[in-house]
C-alpha cells in the first residue's frame, strides 16, 4: 500500500520531470550501439543508487561497453536503439518510488 509520502513524492517527481528537472539515468552501451532512458528520479542521490541494477541487467543480457551518466534531463524516448536505426515508442517512466 502507498504511503502518503509515496503518493506526495510520485506527484513531485512528475512535476520535475515535466520542467526538465528530474534527475535521470542514461546508459550508453556499444554493442548494440544503445542509449537507454532510466528514471525520472528526484535526486541524484536515488539515481545513482539504483544505477548498477541497470547496469546489472544490461550486462546479463550481454551489452558491452557501457558508459553510464546521471544527469538532468527531459528524454522523448526511453531506448535509442543507433546501430538499427530504432527508436522504441515513449513509454512511461518507472517512477523511483516503486521497488
Amino acid at each position: 500500500m502507498k504511503t502518503f509520502w509515496d503518493s506526495f513524492k510520485e506527484v513531485l517527481t512528475n512535476l520535475f520531470h515535466s520542467f526538465g528537472w528530474a534527475w535521470w539515468v542514461e546508459i550508453v552501451t556499444q554493442n548494440p550501439r544503445c542509449t537507454y532512458y532510466f528514471g525520472p528520479f528526484l535526486s541524484v542521490k536515488e539515481a545513482n543508487a539504483a544505477k548498477a541494477g541497470y547496469i546489472e541487467d544490461l550486462e546479463q543480457e550481454g551489452a558491452q561497453g557501457i558508459i553510464v551518466k546521471v544527469k538532468r534531463c527531459k528524454p522523448k524516448n526511453l531506448t535509442v536503439a543507433d546501430d538499427l536505426g530504432v527508436v522504441q515508442p515513449k513509454a512511461t517512466p518507472i517512477f523511483s518510488g516503486q521497488m
